[in-house]
């Protein structure tokens, strides 16, 4: 189904056409002033330009040809050379209805295969998620499910932390507390010796201990070290120590990013790319990029004009070890091998702008994949205290993602004592209700921008919150019950005759373009700002109207279809967001 911007831009198009003015100028946007106007075309001003006429000359003349279509209630230029559209209602119903009738509810969908490779969670092995993970989870889990609605092929891969120095201390430490392992013997046999059960609890605990400990000992940090080159170099005993540390870990990981709705389709790690790094260095000789630098194997990637000191990328360090940059640059070799992504996106912390940067930089001039091929950070801001500072537990440390999610489940179990409304598991309800309010007072930010943290806040039933849109949701369920209207049916509507109905129309109208704006900006917040716009909207439609006691039967059946409508939108934009609305509450 096509945008309603692109239908009325091929309106426009054909105006300044028939008006002698080169059709690509009547590119046609949503107004940002709807008390003015619906829709808006600012190609005049171009075209002055080109045809040496004043701008308002060139409207008018665009104006007058666009009188004649018959679809717009009001199409007037207005100075200096804006042209101003507003559709009549008879045209956006027809469109609205096209929408009931689209199996995909005016989503638009891709006229070219596409795949996508998106690059989202990053937690490390060996270590408990906390609330530093939350972002790029579930920026990246809604940016795959949009891009999916709109037709493309998209694989989510988690890229687990497995193979750098963080695996070094963990090994570390557990060879000090556990000597007595067999992985630990210099003659360990993986066809006779076996790995302890790893308890779950010391699991938890040694990263944070063993961490702290390297920053005091040196002796520890150099053992560490060591040990991380040896398990690059798969010595038996640390290598199937490091193979449960990695299934252990897993197993938690999926079981706390469940809880958000975010899922994998790969679960592989940088040591899935350890058998590409052969090849990228070889690579990098071949092509002339790589040279040694204080026994270190480096590419050069600072390129004239550049406005800060671009450090080379190091490939191997002086023991030939990886770091992030080589496992990175392989992973690019390995998904350009499985996939052939026409784009590949990371969603990573904007702190690491510099470290795609490099990477990006490399992987051009390598060749490592086309020139067409998209290589895109989108860098997201911190998630912060009320101090402005970033997000701690009272105690000043970082807390766990299942202690937010327990804390948020509680807040809203709080707010549904005593509810008479809530049907079926209220603790299963208070969850839902929970990770809605984190997932949406996330996401409803522009990703690369910091935010506070405010739980009372997103929990509240007012404003712009997840529990808000969850609440409106449940209130069209229950006028869609009384009326015994089943949520699969589509009911065309007939006609428009309030305002806020107008308003509710519009906003449904332009929630495709929601859609391709989130893709086209990596920015999920624009499905949030229709969603809450729509259930706001509706509020006051509802307010305003007796949707079931209306006696005119046509009335009453429209706004019926239309309830039915404003709801199967929010839905559908709350399972792209990864949340789950509840019946009732």
């Amino acid at each position: 189904m096509r945008k309603i911007t692109s239908i009325l831009s091929s309106y426009v198009s054909e105006a300044f056409k028939a008006c002698g003015y080169d059709p690509s100028l009547g590119s046609v946007t949503v107004s940002d002033r709807m008390d003015l106007c619906q829709f808006q075309c600012n190609g005049a001003f171009a075209a002055a330009k080109l045809y040496k006429k004043a701008p308002i000359m060139v409207a008018e003349e665009v104006a007058e040809a666009l009188k004649k279509e018959g679809i717009f209630k009001v199409v007037e230029a207005v100075k200096p050379g804006f042209i101003n559209m507003t559709l009549t209602d008879e045209y956006l119903v027809g469109y609205v209805n096209e929408i009931v009738a689209d199996e995909h509810t005016g989503v638009p969908q891709s006229q070219t295969p596409e795949t996508i490779v998106i690059d989202y969670g990053a937690p490390n092995v060996a270590k408990p998620l906390h609330i530093g993970h939350l972002r790029s989870a579930i920026i990246g889990e809604a940016l795959k499910r949009i891009a999916r609605e709109m037709g493309k092929t998209v694989y989510a891969d988690v890229h687990l932390g497995d193979w750098g120095t963080p695996m070094g201390l963990v090994i570390a430490e557990y060879s000090e507390r556990h000597p007595e392992w067999a992985c630990f013997k210099e003659d360990f046999d993986p066809e006779k010796d076996e790995v302890p059960a790893l308890d779950p609890d010391e699991l938890n605990e040694v990263y944070p201990y063993a961490s702290a400990k390297s920053k005091k000992d040196e002796a520890f940090k150099e053992k560490a070290h060591r040990i991380t080159h040896e398990l690059q170099n798969h010595r038996p005993g640390y290598y199937a120590l490091w193979r449960e540390l990695v299934k252990a870990s897993i197993s938690d990981i999926k079981s706390n990013f469940e809880k958000l709705n975010v899922s994998f389709d790969l679960w592989y790690g940088e040591s899935d790319s350890d058998a590409y790094i052969p090849e990228l260095v070889q690579i990098l000789k071949d092509k002339g990029l790589l040279y040694e630098s204080e026994g270190a194997l480096v590419v050069d990637v600072q390129e004239p004009g550049d406005k800060i000191n671009l450090p080379p990328v190091i490939i191997k360090k002086s023991d030939d070890s990886s770091i992030y940059a080589t496992t990175d640059l392989a992973t690019i070799i390995q998904r350009e091998r499985d996939f052939k992504p026409d784009r590949i996106w990371y969603i990573v912390d904007k702190r690491q702008a510099m470290h795609f940067v490099q990477v990006f930089r490399c992987a051009r001039k390598a060749g490592l994949v086309p020139d067409s091929t998209e290589l895109r950070h989108l860098g997201f801001g911190t998630m912060n205290g009320a101090d402005g500072k970033p997000f701690k537990t009272r105690e000043g440390g970082v807390m766990r993602l299942s202690d937010l999610i327990k804390t948020a489940t509680e807040g809203a179990l709080e707010k549904l004592s005593g509810s008479e409304y809530v049907s079926g598991d209220m603790n299963e309800t208070a969850q839902k209700i929970g990770v809605a309010a984190i997932k949406f007072g996330d996401l409803c930010n522009q990703p690369a921008k910091d935010y506070v943290f405010d739980l009372g806040k997103f929990l509240s039933f007012d404003g712009k919150t997840g529990t808000y849109l969850l609440y409106t949701v449940t209130r069209i369920n229950s006028i869609l019950k009384k009326a015994g209207i089943d949520y699969s049916e589509k009911r065309k509507i007939t006609g428009i005759y309030t305002d806020a109905e107008r308003e509710l129309a519009l906003i449904i109208a332009l929630s495709g373009e929601t859609y391709t704006k989130a893709i086209d900006d990596l920015a999920p917040c624009v499905l949030c700002d229709n969603a809450y716009n729509l259930a706001s909207v509706f509020s006051r439609f509802y307010h305003d109207n007796r949707i079931l006691s209306e006696e005119d039967e046509l009335k009453r059946n429209s706004w019926l279809a239309l309830s039915l409508l404003t709801r199967r939108v929010i839905t559908k934009q709350l399972d792209m967001l990864g949340i789950d609305y509840v019946e009732n509450m």
